[in-house]
């Protein structure tokens, strides 16, 4: 058995991704037997999962409530289990709001805490980076904004660049996927990306049906492509809405980039899938909608202009946001209709887009990150 025990945590499906190729990078280094939270991609990776993750994804202030005490159970579960291995390190990923309440009750066990993705303490509550400084060891970051804020606070914080330069890419060119897929290169296509969480689908895809099928009347010859997060079920998508509508289903991530290359316009929940995208040259419009209560809190909270991170990372309004009340079928029409029928507003969005993908830095963010955390043991 490995001298090293390494406790891994990731909250949600592009942490479970992110954490995957961490331990993969971190076991070479150390030989170290690594276990905790994850989904499918970690436990391909050879993690030893004592907890999934789909017991604690939820995005949302009302939507937490009602998880509360399972998330609670799990930040126990972790610790317990990391006090009883005596592991020699904890790297969580992302996901503050389970990760930080792991990170007190390990912390308190003398337990040394990396944070992978710190949280996002320069959109919303601010003062949670004293919290983070208080029970982080070190944070590495992906975004180039994040570094000054850390370092500013007194934390010792390293920017690696964002995991996802190295992995996303198309395995093949526009018409080997239409042909793949029975569509007609020749005529215009729509990716969804309406999120990967079920809270997310519940709020999401009914306005991006209700978009599909107003573009389905007002630009002929649209074709929809639908690229599905890992874990959900088609009878997810029709329970919320139904539509007589043809849509292409893809689901593995070679696909859902594959189809995001293709299309001339994406619809896309802000969230991980924005940066994917973006590294793509995809041209987005960015939607996003959370339960009433906890809009009206967000909005007293939120200290950004945007909420879509390539609008963040690129420091202005690169793709258009439609957020809550905003968030309505003929809006999102509207907006995609303005990028299929303009060639310039095509080309801007792309010549944005990318100034995001030079600002994500260079490939090896996670070798990099590996390298940090293999140096903490």
């Amino acid at each position: 058995m490995s001298d090293f025990q390494i406790l891994l945590s990731a909250g949600e499906a592009s942490g479970d991704m992110y954490a995957a190729r961490l331990a993969t990078a971190l076991r070479a280094r150390t030989n170290a037997h690594i276990f905790g939270m994850g989904g499918p991609k970690m436990a391909a990776a050879g993690v030893e999962l004592i907890a999934d993750y789909h017991e604690v994804a939820v995005v949302g202030i009302a939507e937490v409530l009602h998880k509360i005490p399972t998330v609670i159970r799990v930040q126990r579960r972790l610790a317990r289990e990391a006090v009883r291995r005596r592991a020699s390190l904890a790297i969580l990923v992302d996901s503050p709001g389970t990760h930080l309440g792991v990170a007190r009750r390990v912390k308190n066990s003398g337990i040394p805490i990396g944070y992978f993705i710190g949280p996002q303490v320069w959109a919303w509550r601010a003062g949670r980076v004293k919290t983070v400084k208080h029970r982080v060891n070190r944070i590495v970051v992906i975004f180039p904004f994040e570094e000054k804020i850390y370092r500013d606070a007194g934390m010792p914080v390293d920017f690696v660049g964002h995991p996802l330069v190295d992995v996303v890419r198309a395995t093949m060119t526009r018409a080997q996927f239409a042909a793949r897929h029975s569509l007609d290169a020749d005529r215009p296509i729509l990716a969804l990306l309406p999120g990967s969480r079920a809270n997310e689908i519940a709020r999401n895809y009914p306005a991006i049906i209700g978009a599909c099928e107003r573009l389905s009347r007002s630009v002929p010859g649209i074709q929809f492509v639908h690229a599905v997060a890992p874990g959900l079920s088609a009878e997810l998508f029709s329970r919320h809405a139904k539509t007589s509508l043809p849509i292409m289903r893809v689901e593995d991530a070679s696909s859902s980039y594959d189809a995001l290359a293709a299309a001339d316009c994406a619809i896309v929940a802000s969230g991980t899938a924005t940066v994917e995208a973006a590294l793509l040259g995809t041209p987005m419009v960015v939607v996003y909608r959370v339960a009433p209560m906890s809009a009206m809190v967000l909005r007293r909270m939120l200290h950004t202009p945007f909420i879509g991170m390539v609008n963040l990372v690129a420091g202005r309004r690169v793709a258009p946001e439609l957020i809550q009340d905003d968030f309505a079928p003929e809006n999102v029409e509207s907006e995609v209709r303005r990028l299929l029928e303009s060639s310039i507003a095509r080309e801007e969005m792309k010549a944005g887009l990318a100034e995001v993908r030079a600002k994500l830095g260079p490939a090896g963010a996670i070798e990099r990150a590996a390298d940090i955390f293999a140096r903490m043991l």
